[in-house]
């Protein structure tokens, strides 16, 4: 007999402890090889982890090293070897292949049982699932590296939107007064261009980051993809069928309605490249419930109701590496000339500061599937409101307090403004304009940096419209960590223009919050 004993037991079992089913609780598999017959017994767990029926065919000693890669078949004989040779025993981490292929994580822990004269009698062991664990580390780990560039480009965004508003500000004014005929527009078209180009990067990074500026409102799904069909039919082309299946009663959702509708054309855009023959591309919509273990398997998710739109492609589909990196910004398999790799980048960004989640599903030569689930609401839709539309005429003669710290940027609105007939005083910070204020008789808006060395622009608002009642007031930012903006979303009843903007859009903003009245 050999020199393992069994445990005394000190009190009876209880008459429901089934081994097998702790075993599948616990994920933990055990088993034992015979080295002098090459029998090996598995327990039912055992099967389960490598995907095989617990009720077919005992596990031969000979199939076993197909169940993983080679590399963790090198490493669990020598670990074997080493057993028999010193007792040592062994605890490894293991890459496995399972009935169906797919690939998985153990965690093998091992021994050699000898006899008492010396002989190796039994070699026994145990085999953890990790898999999860494993998936759930690797999503943490990229989340970890996302964020990073995330802040570098939270951090960049105000000086670089700054920049770019005098940019594509002054070029504008310039190309205005040269006229279309001048022998330089075609350069100054150039560099408006150019200005526009950086400012959808920027918008995409700060997309990516979680930091870009939204309005969201609470909308009926449905509206939004029937918007967006006709354009994506022009899009997709005659050769890629375009399909929506929306269930009645789909539930509402609270999403910024352009950026909702920006994640379903970048989808599309991406399903289209992966469909250069044509195929067939799906938009579905409806009513879900994520339960707790489905949030315990996927790292964002949260459990409760939420509509889930998917959009899928029968395209060309993705191998692992490609999945594993598809949302990383400026990461594509296109050409140099077709797309900088920010599309998915967008996507997830959106999706999460809206408070979803994303999952991507896709294999080689069988398409992919993009699964968005955002939280459901029972409040009321909200009209959604034409960013475009605007006032009929953008002068005015109201008197404006313009408070920028960044001089080109400055000197770009307060020309635009004067010559649309209003009156500019201006200030570079919070005690210039508090001094500015102070001296003018008639003041009928604050236009407002929110980022202000010293005091800013929320701070300078509340000052001047307790001492002027009715004053209404704009904030302009390209930043969106400061107090008019929580999140990436602006505070209810705050009138906010992004940077960069334009010469229409500063007017337009600044003559809707004037004749609002509020």
């Amino acid at each position: 007999m050999d020199s393992l004993t069994t445990p005394t037991r000190t009190a009876a079992a209880a008459p429901d402890l089934d081994p097998d089913h702790i075993e599948r609780i616990a994920h933990v598999g055990s088993w034992t090889l015979d080295p002098a017959t090459g029998a090996a017994s598995w327990s039912t767990e055992m099967y389960r982890i490598f995907g095989l029926d617990p009720a077919g065919p005992a596990i031969a000693l000979a199939d076993i090293p197909r169940l993983f890669t080679q590399a963790s078949v090198d490493l669990v004989s020598a670990a074997v070897e080493r057993a028999v040779a010193d007792g040592t025993p062994w605890d490894l981490e293991l890459e496995i292949v399972r009935s169906n292929g797919q690939r998985g994580w153990v965690v093998s822990s091992g021994l050699a049982a000898r006899a008492a004269d010396g002989p190796v009698v039994r070699i026994q062991g145990t085999m953890l699932d990790v898999t999860h664990h494993r998936r759930l580390e690797a999503e943490l780990r990229q989340s970890q590296r996302l964020e990073a560039v995330g802040q570098l480009a939270g951090g960049i965004a105000h000086d670089f939107n700054n920049i770019l508003t005098a940019i594509s500000g002054y070029a504008e004014l310039v190309s205005a007064d040269l006229g279309p005929h001048h022998p330089s527009a075609p350069d100054v078209a150039q560099i408006s261009s150019a200005a526009g180009r950086a400012a959808d990067l920027v918008a995409q990074l700060l997309a990516f980051s979680r930091r870009q500026v939204l309005q969201p409102r609470v909308l009926d799904p449905t509206d939004v993809i029937e918007d967006v069909l006709p354009l994506l039919r022009r899009l997709l082309g005659e050769d890629i069928e375009l399909s929506a299946q929306v269930q009645p009663g789909i539930g509402r959702i609270l999403v910024d309605p352009s950026q909702f509708g920006q994640v379903i054309m970048n989808l599309a855009v991406n399903a289209r490249d992966a469909m250069p023959r044509g195929g067939t591309l799906t938009i579905e919509a409806m009513n879900v419930v994520l339960d707790a273990t489905y949030a315990d398997l996927h790292l964002d998710a949260t459990p409760g109701e939420h509509v889930m739109i998917a959009v899928s492609d029968t395209g060309s589909g993705m191998d692992p590496e490609t999945r594993s990196r598809a949302f990383e910004p400026f990461f594509t398999t296109k050409g140099p000339d077709r797309g900088t790799g920010m599309g998915l980048a967008t996507v997830v960004g959106i999706v999460k500061q809206s408070g979803g989640s994303i999952y991507l599903y896709s294999e080689v030569g069988r398409g992919t599937t993009f699964k968005l689930y955002f939280p459901r609401t029972s409040a009321e839709a909200t009209a959604t409101e034409d960013p475009a539309a605007g006032p009929a005429t953008s002068t005015g003669t109201e008197s404006i307090l313009l408070v920028e710290d960044d001089a080109a940027v400055r000197g770009f609105a307060r020309r635009v403004l004067e010559e649309a007939g209003f009156t500019v005083a201006e200030a570079a910070d919070g005690p210039e304009a508090l001094a500015r204020a102070a001296d003018m008789d008639r003041l009928d808006l604050l236009l407002t940096d929110a980022v202000l060395p010293g005091l800013h622009g929320a701070q300078i608002a509340e000052r001047l419209v307790a001492a002027r009642p009715g004053l209404r007031v704009l904030f302009a930012s390209g930043f969106t960590e400061n107090s008019v903006i929580q999140h990436g979303v602006v505070s209810p009843g705050i009138h906010f223009l992004p940077k960069p903007y334009r010469a229409d859009d500063l007017l337009r903003s600044v003559r809707t919050i004037l004749d609002a009245g509020s």
